[in-house]
């Protein structure tokens, strides 16, 4: 709790990716008013040609149905804005909530009680200004009179900007409905995510901010930007990926003008690889700090030309590839710091002249972690008081052979150039929600980090 106060007396900057999360409970009986309505037979035609983006209704219909068969989660982008009114006449949303990795880390953030929180996004309408929690210490930058002011983000909001939904089709293990003749059992519990991938929605700092961005820079201890998965290679006015990037850098030194503010880049999967590359290449060497889970570093060192230790990530998940793909990292990327999750363990890999020791890195981790078990205990983080619930969670059972293969990694790797910590999960049984649980123990781990770096005078 002690670290935690002093977390709370920062003040953060977070950037760029918000969007509402629309929550339908799957019933059997809602299935197959979806597949009467099309047909089973063109259903499984469909099926059969298994598109890879939803451009129009049944494309939806064949790979949910394909999801359900499985009982594989997934993820399946919506390239046609039009459907939105589709989705709303045939879905009542069970729940509709923040999505979004800075909307998360913005509404986490303030209910902490940080002692400011300004969070940006490009596209602000008013459904999504609402999602943002009511609280004094939250705000959003205004240019106002060519002057920067801040407003809460319900204040804020812009009529006629465009809305980002993802939908998210929670499936429970043994519901049925029939697709024909075929009596199709749903075997596993999990989710089909309806992803909104509209040219409208752009990652970027409006041109009317960005001369604003040094001013803000000066006004926070850390800024945590995310989104950048949402970039395209290409888009229908000419514009292309590196155009973006390009204009992402800027924010960063533009951000940094003034006072050299640290910032923190929560990377989530890129599923292309040109574009992967072209997001760690750009933007990786201008921050200090990176966040990600095993798969992505896995994703990144193959994209940086390590393939082969990529595949033994992936096939193996041995915490030595993954301390080894860190320092092949931070060396390449010139990081300050780069931290892991996982859902057995939590790790830190920054060059041995890290202003911090290894039992204050540890102790950054340790909040994260508990931060994120109080998030999945309780669905939500209301209070700084919450943090206690999480207190209270046990490490994974895996927490002692963690530390016994960290400590073999150790061994067998240099490490006498780095500092390298590692420490289990706090881990909850049933968690009452799991998005967000990797956006939550980011910004608990920067924001922690950053605060011990202050109090040695070091930020």
């Amino acid at each position: 709790m002690e670290l935690l106060h002093k977390a709370r007396e920062l003040s953060i900057y977070t950037a760029y990716n918000t969007n509402v999360d629309a929550i339908v409970f799957l019933k059997g009986e809602t299935v197959q008013k979806l597949i009467d309505e099309f047909g089973a037979t063109a259903v499984r035609r469909r099926m059969e040609e298994y598109p890879r983006e939803i451009n129009e209704p049944i494309d939806f219909v064949a790979r949910l149905v394909h999801a359900l068969k499985t009982g594989k989660p997934m993820a399946v982008p919506l390239v046609n804005e039009e459907l939105h009114e589709w989705f709303d006449s045939h879905f009542k949303y069970d729940v509709e909530r923040m999505g979004g990795q800075a909307g998360i880390i913005a509404n986490l953030l303030a209910n902490l009680d940080f002692r400011r929180v300004i969070v940006y996004t490009p596209h602000l309408a008013k459904k999504q200004a609402r999602m943002f929690v009511d609280k004094p210490n939250l705000f959003y930058p205004v240019v106002e009179d060519r002057k920067l002011t801040f407003k809460h983000p319900r204040e804020a909001y812009r009529e006629g900007d465009p809305i980002k939904v993802n939908r998210i089709f929670e499936f429970r293990a043994g519901t049925t409905f029939k697709l024909g003749s075929e009596t199709i059992t749903v075997p596993f519990s999990g989710r089909f995510i309806v992803s909104a991938r509209f040219e409208s929605i752009k990652i970027h700092t409006k041109s009317e901010l960005r001369p604003f961005l040094p001013e803000i820079g000066s006004k926070v201890d850390g800024a945590i930007l995310s989104g950048y998965q949402g970039i395209k290679l290409r888009y229908s006015d000419g514009k292309d990926a590196n155009y973006y990037l390009k204009k992402a850098k800027e924010d960063i030194i533009l951000l940094k003008r003034k006072k050299d503010v640290k910032v923190h880049l929560e990377f989530a999967s890129i599923q292309n690889r040109e574009l992967r590359k072209k997001v760690i290449y750009n933007l990786f060497p201008l921050v200090d700090s990176v966040g990600m889970d095993e798969s992505e570093i896995a994703h990144i060192l193959n994209a940086l030309g390590y393939s082969k230790l990529s595949d033994r990530i992936f096939t193996y998940n041995r915490i030595e590839d993954t301390v080894l793909g860190g320092k092949i990292l931070i060396d390449e990327m010139n990081l300050e710091i780069l931290q892991i999750h996982t859902i057995y363990y939590i790790m830190y890999v920054t060059h041995a002249d890290n202003p911090l020791s290894e039992e204050e890195l540890m102790q950054s981790l340790e909040l994260a972690t508990t931060l994120a078990a109080t998030r999945a205990s309780l669905g939500d983080i209301k209070s700084p008081e919450d943090f206690k619930v999480g207190l209270k969670v046990p490490y994974n059972e895996r927490g002692e052979y963690v530390k016994l293969r960290f400590e073999e990694a150790k061994r067998k790797l240099r490490t006498r150039e780095y500092k390298v910590v590692i420490i289990p999960t706090r881990l909850v049984k049933d968690p009452v929600s799991t998005v967000g649980l990797g956006d939550t123990i980011s910004a608990g781990a920067f924001t922690s980090y950053l605060a011990l770096l202050k109090e040695k005078g070091e930020l």
